[in-house]
């Protein structure tokens, strides 16, 4: 049985970790699903799945195929799907529309939104609802134009008490979980201790109450560079090339087949 919200608030009271990764793909979650407590399907498919340098062309449809897919392979893992660029900040009734449209198609347990303070009405009025949201503060990497690149959050005091405001302020309006981006540790810790929802962290240092990482940068599958804050617990780029150097040897020598 799928863990729901509750399961993971229970976690947060015992002070066990929360696990998540993503995934884009039924392979990959039906592997995943064993080990995690969230699974994702993020837009992160932009960078990871189709090579772009953002997340900001990825659409609904596009996040909707991935996550039926990924829906197929899980059985014990609590099931989140990214909200793509410009499907939930026209309006709070559009946002709900295409929300519903992803519920709907997908069997998601919730939804990821990348947080700002124009979205607390859209939090309110889906959590009044019976939607669980997951509220993304920190580094949004759907602001990539407005912060010149992929870069950590909350250097300033002015930054953090934006963050921190931002993150107790989507907890007070119903916000279900909260992930926490490329910020200080201090600054991650505070928050977590401050509401009573679970935090996932990433880049955020070790005090959240989970974390998580994009599977294909923890498989090492990624291209270099990685983000700082990754690490890689194999090579399966090597171990691919590897392989496929073998076919390659044993066609042209004609071992195979």
């Amino acid at each position: 049985m799928r863990k729901t919200i509750q399961d993971l608030n229970i976690m947060k009271d015992k002070k066990d970790k929360i696990i998540a990764l993503t995934s884009y793909d039924y392979q990959t979650a039906s592997i995943l699903d064993e080990i995690c407590d969230l699974i994702l399907v993020g837009d992160s498919l932009g960078n990871v799945f189709q090579g772009k340098e953002t997340t900001l062309s990825v659409t609904l449809d596009e996040i909707i195929y991935h996550a039926k897919a990924v829906d197929k392979a899980i059985a014990n893992a609590h099931f989140c799907v990214d909200m793509p660029f410009m499907t939930y900040q026209k309006s709070t009734s559009s946002a709900l529309e295409n929300i519903g449209k992803v519920f709907k198609e997908t069997n998601a347990q919730s939804v990821k939104i990348e947080m700002n303070p124009d979205l607390i009405n859209l939090v309110n009025k889906a959590n009044k609802i019976g939607i669980p949201i997951v509220a993304h503060v920190g580094l949004c990497p759907q602001s990539y134009n407005s912060y010149g690149g992929y870069k950590k959050q909350g250097k300033t005091k002015n930054e953090r008490d934006y963050i921190y405001e931002l993150a107790v302020e989507s907890y007070q309006n119903g916000a279900s979980l909260l992930v926490i981006e490329g910020v200080p540790e201090i600054l991650a810790d505070q928050i977590t201790k401050d509401i009573e929802i679970p935090t996932i962290g990433i880049g955020a240092g070790g005090k959240t109450d989970g974390q998580i990482l994009v599977a294909e940068d923890m498989l090492g599958i990624t291209p270099l560079p990685r983000p700082s804050f990754v690490k890689s617990y194999t090579n399966i780029r090597d171990i691919i090339k590897k392989a496929a150097m073998e076919f390659r040897k044993d066609v042209k020598k004609k071992k195979f087949p």
